[in-house]
């Protein structure tokens, strides 16, 4: 808190200013360190509603967490610790005659000493601080009303259910919800969703977690770095050098040694829309498309396309999506490739979502300006996941590998650069897009562009 009336959030290795308030706000924003019940922030005057903005800003940067207590314990019973910036607890309205049950993307497990309930649908995190509520939450892996709850559950917390319920933690099942909505949870496409997939989807990208991502080197102090090679296994060694050619033949062979990895862009001399189209036509376009019907009895008629790379099934489930910053003869802006119709379609985006997305490349690059164009690639999850059970994941993951080595050796081959870029933020995506992060969601990035003479490999 600054002399000024300023306040200003720090922690280790950030600043966040959250601007100028009076020194009654200032005062009553004191309470936060222990808590200030919502209720709080609901009046009219001047610094209430300071307070109110204040709070919001906080909220919105990921600084709060929110408790609720038990004054007849005198504990917290959960403590909320939002996932995403948007978050904001609001407990859904319930009535005796609801009938309620835990979602099946919703798990318990330990943190620490603590016991968090998660859920990669939900914008929070529920860490449990009494047992009873873990007991509760072990009740509601079957649906019941809350009318027969009551009778089994002393004083079950109707606003601790309304905020689970919020958070897509719980369910609130219908008439005809016969089978207990564990199927589609309200959601068609979330019946092709494994509940391990939608984690590992949500957790191993930004976005919808506040978990430490990429180089972050937790691991450094305890465990030493493992050897760049392998050391041999023992036994009697075969030599191949003197089986293989001398020289490199084949200009395959040569395109392989000569791929790297290019962080740093030439601004002065970008890359042009022509031959954005020829790399996009030599790694991405549809080449051909056919119908057959699914392999087991009674399957309907499914649409194939053939692709440059390689697809598990032929599914070819990967779309692109071009942030373009700097391209001879293209606007600035956000682009869909229809890979059909070998064409790029506008998406309305604004400027600050564009250098929000160019920025977290920089960052992830390790460079201080931004790609020419940053490539998106994103999944329509359901192509894969409708056929196959329990590697659905994976093999996207996998098909955006051979995508993205494709990628490579297509820049290479052209004079241009590319870097693969290891993180990308699921929620910017979908808001971005308007894509629900589980119909369509990003699953990689590639940096492309004309490189600056002097490079190093990577």
């Amino acid at each position: 808190m600054q002399a000024d009336g300023s306040i200003a959030a720090v922690s280790s290795d950030d600043s966040v200013s959250l601007g100028q308030f009076s020194a009654a706000a200032i005062a009553r924003a004191g309470h936060l360190a222990t808590g200030l019940p919502l209720a709080s922030l609901a009046g009219k005057s001047v610094p209430a509603k300071q307070l109110h903005a204040l709070v919001q800003r906080l909220a919105r940067h990921g600084l709060l967490d929110y408790r609720l207590f038990s004054p007849r314990d005198a504990q917290d019973l959960v403590v909320i610790e939002p996932q995403i910036a948007d978050y904001w607890p609001q407990p859904a309205k319930l009535s005796s005659s609801d009938t309620i049950v835990l979602s099946r993307f919703a798990y318990l497990r330990r943190r620490g000493n603590e016991m968090v309930l998660e859920s990669p649908r939900a914008g929070a995190l529920f860490r449990i601080c009494h047992p009873a509520i873990a007991a509760m939450l072990a009740t509601l892996s079957q649906p019941h009303k809350i009318s027969s709850l009551r009778k089994q559950i002393a004083s079950p917390n109707l606003d601790l259910l309304g905020l689970l319920l919020d958070a897509a933690m719980l369910l609130k099942l219908g008439l005809n919800d016969a089978d207990g909505g564990r199927v589609n949870e309200g959601d068609r496409n979330l019946v092709l969703w494994d509940f391990h997939d939608l984690v590992f989807h949500t957790r191993s990208t930004e976005g919808r977690h506040v978990n430490p991502v990429g180089g972050a080197y937790l691991h450094a102090r305890g465990v030493p770095p493992l050897p760049a090679v392998r050391p041999r296994w023992p036994g009697k060694a075969i030599a191949l050098g003197k089986l293989a050619a001398t020289e490199l033949k084949s200009p395959f062979a040569n395109l392989l040694r000569e791929r790297h990895s290019t962080r740093d862009f030439d601004h002065q001399h970008p890359i042009t829309l022509a031959e954005l189209a020829q790399f996009l036509d030599t790694t991405a376009r549809v080449l051909s498309e056919w119908t057959s019907e699914a392999d087991f009895d009674g399957g309907p008629e499914v649409s194939y396309s053939w692709r440059p790379y390689p697809a598990a099934g032929s599914a070819y489930e990967l779309e692109l999506y071009l942030a373009v910053s700097n391209c001879e003869g293209l606007a600035r802006g956000l682009y869909h490739y229809d890979a059909g119709g070998h064409a790029l379609v506008a998406i309305e985006a604004s400027a600050q979502q564009l250098q929000a997305l160019s920025t977290a490349a920089e960052f992830a690059m390790g460079t201080s300006g931004p790609p020419q164009i940053l490539i998106t690639i994103a999944a329509r999850f359901g192509r894969i996941s409708w056929k196959y059970s329990s590697i659905a994941y994976s093999l996207i993951l996998k098909d955006v590998g051979c995508l993205i080595q494709t990628f490579y050796l297509a820049a290479t081959d052209m004079g241009l650069g590319g870097c693969a870029i290891g993180t990308g933020n699921i929620e910017q995506f979908a808001k971005m897009t308007g894509l629900e992060f589980h119909v369509e969601g990003a699953v990689g990035q590639f940096a492309l562009g004309r490189g600056r003479k002097a490079e190093g490999a990577g």
